[in-house]
């Protein structure tokens, strides 16, 4: 922000709203009934819009006046949004300073939260004690486009503050806040409402993380599949932000754990393990930018009646881990009425692939190597060849990365060449100039989940394949797109076949 006194003014009035934004994320994370409402089928909290509004209008008259009144609530009907809200609290075997490093870091969080996050932006720092890993008292204005894993799903871009602050011994606040009432930061169908998470230090170097989130968001534009799952707030809740903490901090484990056998018996001893921890989480991020609704994509939809299938065009002249010319997203979101921990069990199974995988028909698949990922033996990094039934040769090898929470799932896969990674690892190089083109599957509950984890899955399948054209972004061609649409078509009957129901 340049140092003028408007600069001035709306740095006062950024810093005032965060400061009440860290009183009231304080107040929420600790308070319970009115407030909260608990959902005993979904066992999962929601804010009383009710309540919500009363606390607030008690807190502005309760406050001295200020250069930041928010009104933001008043636009509310004009913009036909409406209020999402949630609360977690998780546990990590981790001290503060590293989740709030994490947290206060924009590349450490983008890439962390690459499954939420499309893009990031740190516009300024407005405050900071200028000495590494204190953060308290940090004032960061940011922007960011937040998705769900599906080109169905419209991306929430937003302007906002982040503050840090130590709120008392061994208790830290990171909250995060939409400065609306400034002209220079609009934001038509998004706001963030104070949200974010307070970070207690307990016994033995770990922590324990209250996480809130609380948004008001346009969903008009969502696709009918989409949404019972967004207009809930399960899509973007709390919990889904803590899942994917607990994700990294897991594999942050897995790469300093020491040599160590899979359970295939192969040794992958800590460098090469490293290495391909590094390149699997390339490939998982690259994933779910493909499939996002990111206006970087340029999605458009297949032009056959009923398809449902969108198709996004990439183009590259330079080599840093891309595809040099061009590439075609092909991709489609499906609903299947069997639970999502089913589906992600029969993708994931190395035996079963050859029943959806049309490519991989006449071979057979044998995971090579396995570096697990967590506690459940479905997480993990998988290194799979495909053996062709008559020759008994490797035709090909993939990378491929499994992972399964309450709020979702994925299975990402890529073909990759073992001698060009071996080669960078033998320099001494990490994996970030190896092409790559993952293709994979996204898998969310097809509402929020109840205790009896019954219900339908949405499923978002997503292929990447080179085009074959220049370099020049355009329409893929029609025997391309055809073709696509084929393998698509066929890959979902194959995959409702080997579920056991009637197409």
């Amino acid at each position: 922000m340049s140092a003028s006194p408007d600069a001035d003014v709306s740095t006062i009035k950024i810093s005032e709203r965060a400061s009440n934004a860290m009183e009231e994320l304080s107040s929420m994370a600790f308070a319970q009934e009115p407030l909260w409402q608990v959902d005993m089928a979904s066992n999962t909290e929601m804010l009383s819009d009710v309540e919500y509004m009363r606390v607030v209008k008690v807190r502005e008259c309760q406050s001295p006046p200020s250069l930041d009144v928010d009104n933001s609530h008043e636009l509310e009907p004009v913009l036909a949004v409406c209020s999402e809200s949630s609360r977690a609290v998780e546990y990590f075997e981790t001290r503060p300073i590293s989740i709030i490093e994490l947290l206060m870091d924009l590349e450490q969080w983008s890439l962390a939260f690459s499954n939420i996050v499309s893009k990031a932006t740190l516009v300024g720092v407005l405050a900071s004690t200028g000495v590494e890993r204190h953060y308290d008292g940090t004032l960061q204005l940011m922007t960011a486009e937040f998705h769900a894993p599906s080109p169905l799903v419209p991306t929430r871009e937003s302007s906002f503050a982040r503050y840090c602050k130590k709120l008392g011994s061994g208790l830290w606040g990171v909250v995060d806040v939409s400065p609306e009432t400034l002209p220079q930061f609009p934001s038509s169908n998004f706001r963030r409402r104070p949200s974010g998470c307070l970070i207690e230090e307990m016994p033995n170097g770990c922590s324990k993380v209250i996480w809130v989130e609380h948004v008001v968001v346009d969903n008009r534009l969502v696709h009918h599949f989409f949404q019972p799952l967004v207009t809930s707030g399960f899509a973007f809740c709390a919990k889904r932000w803590v899942n994917t903490l607990i994700q990294h901090f897991q594999w942050s484990a897995t790469v300093r754990v020491p040599n160590s056998p899979t359970d295939r018996g192969v040794i992958i001893p800590q460098p090469q393990r490293t290495f391909f921890l590094k390149f699997s989480e390339r490939m998982v991020k690259s994933f779910f930018m493909d499939i996002s609704a990111s206006r970087e994509n340029k999605w458009m939809p297949f032009p056959v009646s009923g398809a449902d299938i969108m198709i996004s065009t990439k183009s590259s002249t330079d080599d840093h881990g891309k595809i040099l010319g061009t590439t075609t997203v092909f991709a489609t979101s499906v609903h299947l009425p069997v639970p999502s921990k089913q589906v992600f069990s029969l993708l994931r199974d190395v035996k079963f692939r050859r029943q959806w995988d049309i490519y991989g028909r006449n071979h057979r698949f044998d995971e090579h190597a396995y570096i697990s990922n967590g506690d459940s033996p479905e997480n993990g990094v998988s290194i799979l060849r495909a053996i062709n039934d008559e020759t008994k040769k490797i035709k090909a090898l993939y990378m491929q990365e499994s992972y399964a929470a309450s709020t979702g799932s994925y299975i990402v896969y890529a073909p990759f060449d073992y001698k060009q990674a071996e080669n960078k690892l033998m320099k001494d190089e990490w994996p970030d100039h190896i092409p790559i083109l993952p293709s994979g599957f996204s898998i969310l509950p097809d509402r929020p989940i109840h205790r009896d984890e019954t219900g339908g899955s949405l499923l978002t399948i997503a292929f990447h394949v080179v085009a074959k054209s220049p370099t020049d972004e355009r329409e893929p061609s029609n025997q391309l797109g055809f073709l696509m649409h084929n393998i698509i078509a066929k890959t979902v009957m194959s995959i409702k076949e080997a579920l056991g129901f009637s197409i």
